[in-house]
C-alpha cells in the first residue's frame, strides 16, 4: 500500500517541525505538503489536489483560518479527509466543524503517537458519511476542560498519564480492580516509561490540582469520596473518580 500523504495547515511552525521530524522514518505516512494559514492552505488543496490525501487543519490562524478552509472546501465541492487539531474545546465548535464533515477533532496538546493513529484509520477506511466520533470528542473535551478546572498544566507529564488513564478506565471500567497491576503498566507501555515514572508523576500532578485548582469543582468532584480539606485523593482515588463522573454524564454506567 502507498503512503499516506498529508498536508498539514497550521500557524505553528514549531509544531509542524515537531511533526515532520516524528514522521520522517516513517513507513506508511508522509507529511508531503504545509502551510502556515488558510490562504495559503486552500492554495494547496485547490493546486495540489492529487498531492496528499489526508489535511490535518488548525482552527485559530492569522489571516483566513480554519473554517474559512472548510467553508472553501465545501463550496468548491473538494472531498478530503480532514482531521482538525485545535487547542479550541468549545463543543459548540465541534458540531460546527462535523457539519463540514470533518473526520476527527483533535485536541491540543495531543501525543503524536495518537495523531498517527487518526491518519492511518481515516486513510484506511471508506466512510459513506464523513462525520465526527462525536461522543470520543465530546469526552476529551470534557477530560481536557476537568483537568484544567482542576489546575494541571497540560505540559508535565503526568497530565497525559492522567488524562489517558481517564480515557481507559472510561472504556473499560474492569481496570478499577488493577489501577496498580494494570493500568500503570499500560500507561508506562504507551508512553515508553516506567511504571515508578508514572506513578511520581500522576502524584505530582495531583499535588499541583491541589494548590491550583478551582475548590468548587474539587467539591464537587471529590466532595463525598475524600475530604478536600484535609487530604489530597491518592492516585487511584483522582482517576477513578473522573471516569465515574464522566460515565455517568454520558449516561455509560
Amino acid at each position: 500500500m502507498k503512503n499516506v500523504r498529508v498536508l498539514m495547515i497550521d500557524d505553528n511552525e514549531n509544531l509542524i517541525e515537531a511533526v515532520k521530524e516524528y514522521f520522517k522514518r516513517n513507513k506508511e505516512i508522509d507529511i508531503t505538503l504545509t502551510a502556515n494559514d488558510g490562504n495559503a492552505g486552500m492554495e494547496l488543496i485547490r493546486n495540489n489536489a492529487d498531492d496528499f490525501d489526508v489535511i490535518i487543519l488548525d482552527l485559530i490562524m492569522p489571516g483566513k483560518d480554519g473554517l474559512y478552509v472548510l467553508e472553501c472546501m465545501k463550496e468548491e465541492n473538494i472531498n478530503k479527509k480532514v482531521i482538525v487539531a485545535t487547542s479550541y474545546n468549545s463543543m459548540d465548535v465541534i458540531r460546527e466543524v462535523s457539519e463540514y464533515g470533518v473526520n476527527y477533532y483533535v485536541l491540543k496538546p495531543f501525543e503524536l503517537s495518537d495523531l498517527e493513529k487518526r491518519i492511518l484509520d481515516i486513510a484506511n477506511k471508506e466512510y459513506d458519511n464523513k462525520i465526527i466520533d462525536m461522543e470520543y470528542n465530546n469526552i476529551q473535551c470534557s477530560i481536557s476542560k476537568i483537568l484544567h478546572e482542576l489546575g494541571i498544566p497540560s505540559h508535565i507529564k503526568g497530565y497525559q498519564y492522567i488524562r489517558e488513564g481517564i480515557n481507559i478506565l472510561y472504556d473499560r471500567p474492569e481496570t478499577v480492580g488493577g489501577i496498580t497491576k494494570e493500568l500503570y503498566p499500560e500507561l508506562a507501555s504507551k508512553f515508553d516509561t516506567t511504571v515508578s515514572r508514572v506513578e511520581r508523576a500522576i502524584r505530582h500532578a495531583i499535588e499541583v490540582s491541589w494548590n491550583r485548582g478551582s475548590w468548587d469543582l474539587m467539591e464537587e468532584i471529590f466532595g463525598h469520596s475524600v475530604d478536600v480539606d484535609k487530604a489530597k485523593p491518592t492516585n487511584s482515588e483522582f482517576i477513578v473518580t473522573i471516569a465515574d463522573k464522566l460515565r455517568l454524564d454520558y449516561h455509560r454506567i
